[in-house]
């Protein structure tokens, strides 16, 4: 289960939070220390964002069917099927969340869209894009690990939205994000669900970053930084 948190101007069902568990808690401990060695900080953020790409997937369509159990019959539902879904990863932090989603959905089309940041304006510029033909027709789940002014975000759903893509059938994942991202991903496309491990402190750092956030996530995870 889920518990549902919402910023200022938030639509109710946007945003979806993972329960807090003592489990959530202490793999948030791990990758925020910033004295967490490599291994720590990528095996306790896959395991992370591993559940909340499952938390993903719940929020897809799913189809009522009735199946034969050894003992009777059973009404449940049906997801779509892996090689119907598309994943795309922002560059270069998402890629990490990339692996993890194959490990998970081995059948997924993978998009990629190169988005960087100007460190001196925190504006983004699109680079790179490389979609599946047929991506209008399937639900995507975008990825990036962290949604700080939500510039990124904004211009990479553009990007979806221009191939064909309904914002409806866009989910996005983040490990962490701030109201203010969230604000401008609701503002431009109040369609589009998020999914997120939490919501921190409204207010981004001087170099706009999530406070207390846990630093450069792509930098930390492929030590970069």
């Amino acid at each position: 289960s889920c518990r549902v948190k919402t910023a200022p101007r938030l639509p109710p069902t946007m945003v979806t939070v993972l329960r807090e568990t003592p489990l959530t808690r202490a793999l948030h401990t791990a990758i925020r220390d910033k004295t967490a060695d490599r291994r720590t900080f990528v095996r306790q953020s896959d395991r992370l964002v591993h559940l909340l790409l499952e938390e993903a997937l719940s929020l897809l369509p799913a189809e009522e069917c009735i199946v034969e159990t050894p003992c009777g019959s059973y009404t449940g539902v049906r997801l779509p099927a892996d090689a119907d879904l598309c994943v795309v990863s922002i560059l270069r932090a998402a890629d990490s969340m990339l692996g993890v989603a194959r490990a998970l959905l081995p059948e997924v089309a993978v998009g990629k869209i190169l988005i960087q940041r100007d460190e001196q304006t925190a504006q983004p510029k699109l680079f790179y894009s490389k979609l599946p033909n047929d991506i209008s027709r399937r639900p995507v789940i975008l990825c990036d690990p962290m949604l700080a002014t939500g510039g990124s975000a904004v211009m990479a759903i553009g990007v979806l939205t221009d191939a064909g893509v309904s914002p409806a059938s866009i989910v996005f994942v983040c490990v962490l994000c701030c109201a203010e991202g969230l604000d401008a991903v609701a503002r431009a496309y109040p369609e589009v669900r998020v999914v997120t491990g939490a919501i921190d402190d409204p207010v981004l750092s001087a170099q706009k970053y999530i406070v207390p956030g846990l630093g450069d996530f792509g930098d930390r995870y492929f030590g970069t930084d």
